[in-house]
């Protein structure tokens, strides 16, 4: 089996676009429609992890190989041997994202941070084409 890695930096032009595109319209807020100063601070403040990132050029990534699986994301890491996996489970959540977990045999489930996946479909085909089970679930709550 060919290692499979995947990585993504965090400060890209497009998450600096996204987060001029909201400032710039709690600006809007403020002079436009005399929003209150407080208001605008509390509706900034979602901004901040993203804001974090960008600062201080965060990556995330997985790497997958013939032993375990192993993801980062900023300074936390973990891994996982394959041979502990029971199964994967792809979750389809009502907002169309896809959560990814780890079962274990042990029945612990261990879920993968959002930003170290890869795309859902290509993450499906790499764990299945590494012998492990992929249970789909769309639209489930929990």
């Amino acid at each position: 089996m060919t290692p499979f890695t995947f990585q993504r930096h965090n400060g890209t032009s497009r998450a600096v676009v996204i987060l001029m595109c909201v400032y710039a319209g709690l600006i809007a807020l403020v002079i436009l429609f005399d929003a209150a100063w407080w208001l605008v601070g509390l509706l900034s403040l979602p901004t901040l992890p993203a804001l974090w990132d960008i600062a201080h050029g965060t990556s995330a990534g997985l790497t997958l190989d013939h032993r375990a699986i192993r993801w980062f994301s900023g300074n936390r890491e973990a891994e996982v041997a394959l041979a502990d996996i029971n199964h994967v489970r792809l979750d389809t959540r009502w907002d169309f994202s896809v959560r990814t977990s780890l079962v274990l045999a042990s029945g612990k489930r261990i879920r993968l941070p959002d930003e170290a996946t890869p795309p859902h479909k290509t993450l499906e085909t790499v764990l299945q084409d590494a012998g492990l089970r992929v249970e789909r679930h769309h639209f489930t709550v929990f």
